[in-house]
């Protein structure tokens, strides 16, 4: 690997100031070392603690709990053990601030770093290897910043272990390549890499905060627990109540209604494999709506005008796959395993889209398959009842909602930017390309 990293800059002229290294080009000023050269104390997790896991104790770190979007632990599921912390097997293994830790068999090369919020003590697993500096010149956490990059990423694959299983070990670990700058321009990167990360968690916790609340305001709104102000009294300034109905006690002025006759339900169309053009209308399918797939195809077929749907038509999914979806592209063919809806007169589209959704989690739990391939026929949807408003207050309830997913949007693309500008950051920092004022003449 190194060598082809040398080659990938063969012929390149290198920048006054540079120099080329086996982990690329890097400023005159950096030095280039094995991990194993800095002299770490670096370990592996203990086999066979699974005698020990508790369902309280200390924190036992698995692969699960790193990842590669953060240097920072993922602690939301957390496995725990009942262990001597003070025993041989305890010491060895015991996390201190300021570890790096790197996953050594199958996903290997996720890097994190250990940190105070984690509760000590705290334990690995097998499949993690702890590597710890005493040394002066060192930053732990630019090391773990260092390994996480693109770069080095890349040098990991050239560690492993050949074999069915990809593994690293710890001679492997301690061959890792790495480039350094003084310990002042260390630090100075890692700050600004950290900020970068308590940007990106405050975000990500933000959105969260954000769904949760939608979510709950759509049980309470759907449902009619919580009247819209504008709808909440009667002409007579009484509060409006409740009434018993086959759904159980549902708003005085709403109405129990079938899918059917709030809407209908129209069939996509199956496609033979000669049906299918590489130019034409294109026909979407699953993958096109999840995410799971941008590659289209196409037909050129002469169909029926309700076989075609256009940007802002609620489609749903009803194989494998599962829920509602508004259209957001242009005119196109639904495939066979999806659905347009259409709302009837006195019912709101959004409201619906709304609607159906709330109901998905329901619909999945009693469709057909009850495993990981879900189904529902059209005429158990068509018979599904709920409750309706007028479609005034669907028209509004609506607006919030959509409001809310505008809000949750907005904050969805300001994560990505941060995550696209830390990446960046990453890439011109942690090799030299851009260097920090403070590290000017360090």
């Amino acid at each position: 690997m190194a060598e082809q990293m040398m080659q990938e800059t063969a012929g390149k002229a290198i920048p006054a100031g540079y120099k080329q290294t086996e982990v690329g080009v890097i400023p005159e000023d950096w030095s280039f070392y094995r991990l194993g050269d800095l002299e770490p104390y670096i370990t592996s997790g203990s086999r066979g603690w699974a005698k020990f896991y508790s369902k309280h104790g200390d924190v036992f770190v698995r692969i699960t709990n790193m990842s590669r979007e953060s240097i920072y632990l993922d602690l939301k599921d957390i496995c725990y053990v009942m262990i001597d912390a003070a025993s041989s097997e305890g010491k060895r293994t015991s996390l201190e601030e300021g570890d790096v830790l790197v996953s050594i068999t199958a996903d290997i090369g996720i890097c994190s770093y250990i940190d105070s919020s984690l509760d000590k003590p705290a334990f690995i697993n097998q499949h993690i290897a702890l590597i710890r500096f005493n040394h002066a010149k060192i930053n732990s956490k630019f090391i773990a910043y260092y390994l996480s990059s693109h770069q080095i990423q890349k040098l990991f694959k050239g560690s492993t272990d050949q074999g069915a299983k990809a593994g690293m070990n710890l001679d492997a670990v301690r061959m890792i390549k790495t480039a350094l700058p003084t310990l002042q321009e260390q630090t100075a990167i890692a700050n600004v890499l950290s900020d970068s990360d308590a940007l990106i968690d405050a975000l990500e916790q933000l959105i969260a905060k954000k769904q949760a609340i939608k979510s709950a305001t759509m049980q309470q709104l759907l449902t009619g627990r919580t009247r819209l102000p504008a709808f909440a009294l009667r002409p007579d300034g009484t509060p409006k109540g409740y009434k018993p109905s086959e759904l159980g006690e549902i708003p005085e002025d709403w109405e129990v209604v079938s899918l059917g006759d709030a809407s209908q339900f129209i069939n996509g169309r199956a496609y033979a494999l000669h049906e299918w053009e590489s130019s034409g209308v294109p026909v979407i399918r699953l993958q096109n709506l999840t995410g799971r797939g941008d590659e289209y195809y196409y037909s050129n077929l002469q169909l029926p005008e309700r076989q075609y749907c256009d940007f802002g038509d609620l489609l749903f999914m009803w194989s494998a796959t599962f829920g509602p979806v508004i259209w957001k592209g242009s005119k196109a063919i639904y495939h066979y395993h999806i659905w347009k809806i259409e709302c009837k007169s006195g019912n709101n589209k959004a409201f619906l889209f709304y609607l159906l959704g709330d109901m998905t989690e329901r619909l999945k739990n009693s469709s057909s398959s009850g495993g990981t391939m879900l189904h529902v026929t059209k005429e158990k949807m068509e018979s599904t009842k709920s409750i309706f408003p007028s479609i005034e207050e669907q028209t509004a309830i609506a607006t919030i909602l959509s409001d809310m997913d505008n809000e949750l949007q907005a904050l969805t693309q300001k994560l990505e930017k941060a995550r696209a500008l830390k990446q960046g950051m990453m890439q011109q920092l942690l090799t030299g390309k851009i260097r920090l004022p403070l590290a000017v003449g360090a």
